[in-house]
C-alpha cells in the first residue's frame, strides 16, 4: 500500500507540473514572497502577498469558495487552508485597489469559516479535512491541523476588523481554544521534554514539527494578539518564536533546509518550493520579531539555493526520501 501511495503520488506531481491538469497541488506552488506592505504592529495586509491565490484558476462553489481537486475518489474537496488562504490573497488586494469584488471575495471566506467550525471529539472548534490523507500516519477524514486554525484565525481577525461583526471575533475566540490545549487532549499544541511549545501542522505522534506550519501557524497567533491585545496570547507568540529560533539548526543539513523532523534514518528534505517557503517566512519572522536569527538563517538557506551542486543533493535526497518513506 505504502509502494502504491508514492506511485499516485508521482502521478499528481506529473499531472500537475508536467501536463498542466489542475490538481490540489497547482494550488499550493506559488512563488514564496513577503508581502512588503504588512506592518508589524498592527492587523493590514497579510504577511504574504498570495496574489496567485487570490485569482484560483480552479472550482468555486456557488458561494465562492475554493474547492481542490484530488482526483479519484476524493474529487473535490474544501481544504480549510487552501480556503483561508484564498481568502487572504483577496484581502490583500482589496486593501490595495479599494475592489468591492475583493472585498466579496474576502468576506465569503470568513463567512465559510464561521459556518464551517466544527467541534472535535473533545469538544474543541476545529476546521476539519474531510478526506483521508497519505502521511507518515494516514490522516483519516476527518482530521484537523494548527495551520488550518492559525490561518483561519487570520482571515476573522481581518474580517472583524473590517467589519465590527462580533460573529468573525467570537468563531476566532472559539478557533484559538486548541492552541491551548496539547495534542493529546485534542488541541494542537506540543511542548517537548526541553520545555519548547510547538504547534502541529498535522496531529500524528510522535509529532513531526513541520517547519512552514508552525511559522504559519505562529502568525494566527499573533493576528489574534492584535485582535484581543491579550498578553496571555502575546505569550503563546514569544514561547513559539523562542521554539522556532532555538531550533532552526535542527532543520539546517548545510546544503539544504529540512521539511519536518520525520524521525526516520533519512531526514525529510524540503522540497524546492518549501525551502524558498522557508526562507520567506523566516524573512517576516525577522520583521515581525527582530530577531537577528531569522535574518541570518535566512541568509544562510538563500545561499544554499545559489549553488548548483547543493540544489542537486538536495533533489536527490528528496527523492530518494520518497522513494523510501511518504
Amino acid at each position: 500500500m505504502a509502494i502504491l501511495g508514492r506511485f499516485r503520488y508521482l502521478q499528481r506531481v506529473f499531472a500537475a507540473y508536467v501536463l498542466r491538469r489542475q490538481s490540489q497541488l497547482t494550488f499550493w506552488h506559488d512563488v514564496p514572497e513577503v508581502n512588503e506592505n504588512f506592518e508589524a504592529d498592527r492587523l493590514g495586509e497579510y504577511y504574504m502577498p498570495f496574489l496567485a491565490k487570490a485569482d484560483f484558476p480552479g472550482v468555486l462553489d456557488p458561494q465562492g469558495i475554493p474547492m481542490l481537486n484530488y482526483h479519484g475518489r476524493q474529487s473535490l474537496q474544501y481544504n480549510p487552508i487552501a480556503v483561508a488562504q484564498y481568502g487572504l490573497g483577496n484581502y490583500n488586494l482589496f486593501r490595495r485597489t479599494g475592489s468591492g469584488e475583493r472585498r466579496t471575495r474576502f468576506l465569503a471566506v470568513a463567512d465559510w469559516l464561521v459556518e464551517n467550525l466544527e467541534l472535535n471529539s473533545s469538544g474543541l472548534s476545529v476546521w476539519n479535512h474531510h478526506f483521508d490523507w497519505e502521511y507518515r500516519t494516514k490522516l483519516v477524514a476527518p482530521w484537523f491541523s494548527g495551520l488550518a486554525q492559525g490561518q483561519g484565525i487570520s482571515v476573522l481577525a481581518r474580517a472583524h476588523a473590517e467589519t465590527g461583526d462580533q460573529a468573525y471575533l467570537d468563531a476566532a475566540h472559539r478557533a484559538f481554544e486548541p492552541f491551548g490545549i496539547s495534542v493529546d487532549e485534542g488541541g494542537v499544541a506540543f511542548v517537548d521534554s526541553e520545555g519548547n511549545t510547538w504547534i502541529e501542522e498535522y496531529i500524528v505522534s510522535p509529532p513531526t514539527h513541520i517547519l512552514n506550519g508552525f511559522i504559519w501557524a505562529s502568525w494566527g497567533v499573533y493576528d489574534y494578539f492584535l485582535v484581543t491585545g491579550s498578553l496571555e496570547v502575546k505569550a503563546l507568540f514569544d514561547s513559539a518564536v523562542r521554539t522556532i529560533a532555538a531550533n532552526l539548526t535542527k532543520y539546517d543539513l548545510r546544503y539544504w533546509s529540512l521539511y519536518e523532523q520525520s524521525g526516520t534514518k533519512l531526514p525529510m528534505v524540503a522540497s524546492p518550493f518549501y525551502h524558498r517557503l522557508h526562507i520567506t517566512q523566516l524573512r517576516v519572522m525577522y520583521r515581525l520579531t527582530g530577531e537577528e536569527r531569522f535574518n541570518s538563517f535566512a541568509d544562510r538557506w538563500e545561499s544554499y539555493l545559489h549553488s548548483r551542486f547543493k540544489r542537486t543533493v538536495a533533489l536527490f535526497h528528496k527523492a530518494i526520501f520518497k522513494l523510501f518513506y511518504y
